[in-house]
């Protein structure tokens, strides 16, 4: 993908620096954050300032995204850790955190939603 460059040999074994370490570690971080390598390439090679920040800030927005929906996910099983419904898909309280989160909660029980 173009992202590393070889480190330089001597005596026959290559010799990583701090740079080599920083670049590293900059692609692992990029990666686990939801970032493909074509997407870190880019922002390695972007050259201006400007233009690195926009595709950042793209990719926080999506991440801002992604945790928001992780949120939602660990808060329902949270409730169903705790619930003591036998079918928690009838406990009022999980029933209202799914609603919500599927925009439902301002329709009548019997209104088609497909």
């Amino acid at each position: 993908m173009g992202l590393l460059t070889p480190a330089a040999r001597v005596n026959g074994r290559r010799r990583y620096t701090r740079d080599h370490v920083i670049h590293v570690m900059t692609i692992i971080r990029a990666k686990a954050g939801g970032m493909s390598l074509e997407q870190i390439r880019e922002v390695l090679n972007v050259t201006g300032q400007a233009e690195r920040r926009a595709l950042l800030q793209r990719h926080h927005a999506e991440l801002e995204r992604r945790l928001e929906e992780i949120s939602a996910s660990k808060r329902l099983i949270e409730h169903l850790m705790e619930c003591g419904a036998d079918d928690f898909t009838q406990c009022p309280a999980y029933r209202r955190m799914v609603e919500s989160a599927a925009g439902l909660q301002n329709l009548h029980e019997d209104t088609c939603v497909i």
